[in-house]
C-alpha cells in the first residue's frame, strides 16, 4: 500500500493534531501512524476569491496537512445549507427540518468538484484515498471523472435512514450513483449498511455498504480519566456535590442528541421517585454548535426553559437538581468527570455511533464502576447490551432506568461494566482503521489503471 490520503471537510486544528478531540480525529490517529500520509480538507478560513484555492501545507508528527480555503458563498451553500441544512437532518430521520434549494445542491456539487481538482495534483499513482463523511459524498466520482483509478474508500460517520426517508432528498438517485465510485463504502452499524444497500438495490445499483463500527483508544482514555480525577476541577466538582450522586451527560448542542427528552426524563425521576430529591445532581455539558441556525437557537431556548422549570420546582436552598453548561470543557477535565459520575445518561434520538458512551466505560474505576444509561437509537447500542437501554421518547422509561442505575448494587454494576469494557477494548479506533483499510485493500477495484 502506498501513501494514505485522508480527505475530510475540515482538517483538524494544530492543537487537535497533537491532542485529538473529535471522533474523526481520534479514530484516524492510528491510521496515520507509521507511514507516509496526507490529510486534505478545508482550513476553516473564508476568502473572497472565486479562483480555485492553492493548498497550504503543514507537517506535524510525520503527517502532511494540506488545507484550502472556501469563499463565504461556498461555505453557506455547501456547508451550512446543504450539508448541515439538508443532509444532516435527513440522515438523522428529521425530514421536517430540511430546507431544500436547488442552488445549494449545485454549490455542494461545485465544492466537491473543486476539492477534486485541488487534490488531484497532490496525488501519486499508488496512493490509497480514504474520504470521510456526508459533506463529500460526490468526491469519489469527481476524482474518477478526472482520471483517478487508485483505490478510494468512503466512511460515513452519521446514521443512514431507510429508502422511504432518504428518497425525500431531491436528486438522491444521482447521489447514490456517485457513491458507486467507491471501492468500499463504510458505515457504523449493520442497520445503516442494510438501509443504504436497500437504497442501492432499489435503484438498480451495486450494494457497496459494509459496517465498520468505530471505537476509541480505551487505554489512553482510561489513563486520561485517572489523571483527570486528580485535577483541581474534579475536586471542586466533588466538593460541590456534598455527597450527592452525579448523573452526567456530555453532548454537542444538537437536536439529534435527545436533550429535551433527557431533561424530561430526569424531571420524571424527581417526580416519581422523591427519595432521590436532594441526593442526586444532573450535570449536562452541551457546548453550543451552529448557534446562528434557528433550529439550534430554539433548542437552546427550550433547554433553558426546561432547566428553569425543573430547578424552580424541585431546588432547595442548598441543592440544585440540574447544572447545565453550554461552553466547552477540556477533554482532560471531562475524562475525570466521567470517572466520578455514578451514571452516564446518553439519550440520542439518532446517532452514528456515540463515542461518549465508550469513553464513559473506559473511564470507570473497575472496583466501583458507574452505570451507563443509553438510548436504543445510539449506534453503539447493539455493541453495548449490558447498558441500561431506554427509549428516549418515553420520559417515564428514562426515569425508571435512572432509578435502577442509582440503586444498583456494586456486584451488578461490576458485572455489566466488565462486559461493556471488554467490548470497548475489542473494537477500538485502531481496529476500526485497520479493518477498513484491509477491506479496501482486498476489495475488487472499481477502476483498473
Amino acid at each position: 500500500m502506498g501513501r494514505l490520503i485522508i480527505v475530510s471537510n475540515r482538517v483538524p486544528s494544530p492543537r487537535e493534531r497533537t491532542q485529538p478531540a473529535g471522533g474523526l480525529t481520534v479514530g484516524l490517529r492510528d491510521a496515520l501512524r507509521g507511514g507516509e500520509s496526507l490529510w486534505f480538507g478545508w482550513s476553516g478560513n473564508l476568502v473572497d476569491s472565486d479562483a480555485d484555492p492553492v493548498p497550504g501545507f503543514d507537517t506535524v508528527a510525520g503527517v502532511t496537512y494540506a488545507t484550502i480555503d472556501l469563499t463565504a458563498r461556498q461555505h453557506e451553500g455547501f456547508y451550512q445549507n446543504f450539508s448541515n441544512g439538508i443532509l444532516w437532518p435527513l440522515f438523522h430521520y428529521r425530514i421536517g427540518l430540511m430546507s431544500y434549494a436547488r442552488s445549494d445542491w449545485q454549490t455542494y456539487l461545485e465544492v466537491n468538484a473543486m476539492f477534486a481538482r485541488t487534490l488531484l495534483p497532490l496525488l501519486q499513482p499508488d496512493d490509497v484515498i480514504w474520504i470521510h463523511d456526508y459533506h463529500l459524498f460526490p468526491l469519489g466520482q469527481a476524482l474518477r471523472d478526472l482520471g483517478v483509478t487508485t483505490r478510494i474508500g468512503f466512511f460515513l460517520h452519521i446514521p443512514v435512514p431507510p429508502w422511504s426517508l432518504i428518497r425525500c432528498l431531491p436528486g438522491v438517485e444521482l447521489l447514490l450513483e456517485d457513491m458507486q465510485a467507491y471501492d468500499v463504502f463504510g458505515v457504523q452499524t449493520d442497520e445503516d449498511a442494510d438501509n443504504l444497500n436497500q437504497s442501492f438495490r432499489l435503484n438498480g445499483l451495486m450494494e457497496r455498504a459494509q459496517a465498520f463500527p468505530i471505537g476509541i483508544d480505551p487505554h489512553e482514555f482510561r489513563a486520561q480519566a485517572e489523571a483527570g480525577v486528580a485535577r483541581d476541577e474534579a475536586a471542586r466538582l466533588q466538593a460541590s456535590l456534598r455527597g450527592a450522586a452525579l448523573i452526567l451527560g456530555v453532548d454537542r448542542l444538537d437536536y439529534s442528541k435527545g436533550l429535551p427528552e433527557r431533561f424530561r426524563g430526569y424531571e420524571a425521576l424527581l417526580e416519581r421517585y422523591p427519595e432521590h430529591r436532594g441526593k442526586v445532581t444532573f450535570l449536562q455539558v452541551a457546548p453550543v454548535s451552529r448557534g446562528d441556525v434557528e433550529e439550534y437557537r430554539l433548542l437552546r431556548r427550550q433547554l433553558d426553559e426546561l432547566t428553569g422549570r425543573v430547578n424552580g420546582a424541585y431546588a432547595e436552598f442548598d441543592w440544585t437538581p440540574i447544572r447545565y453548561i453550554t461552553r466547552p470543557i477540556g477533554r482532560d477535565i471531562l475524562a475525570g468527570f466521567y470517572r466520578m459520575a455514578d451514571v452516564a445518561l446518553i439519550t440520542p434520538l439518532r446517532d452514528g455511533m456515540n463515542l461518549v458512551a465508550k469513553e464513559y466505560i473506559a473511564a470507570q474505576d473497575p472496583a466501583a464502576p458507574g452505570v451507563l444509561v443509553l438510548s436504543h437509537f445510539a449506534g453503539a447500542a447493539p455493541e453495548m447490551g449490558e447498558a441500561v437501554l431506554v427509549n428516549p421518547f418515553d420520559a417515564d422509561e428514562i426515569a425508571d432506568a435512572l432509578h435502577q442505575a442509582l440503586t444498583m448494587d456494586v456486584h451488578e454494576r461490576r458485572r455489566r461494566w466488565l462486559a461493556l469494557d471488554e467490548e470497548v477494548r475489542r473494537t477500538t479506533a485502531g481496529s476500526w482503521a485497520r479493518d477498513f483499510l484491509r477491506a479496501l485493500d482486498e476489495a475488487p477495484p472499481v477502476c483498473t489503471p
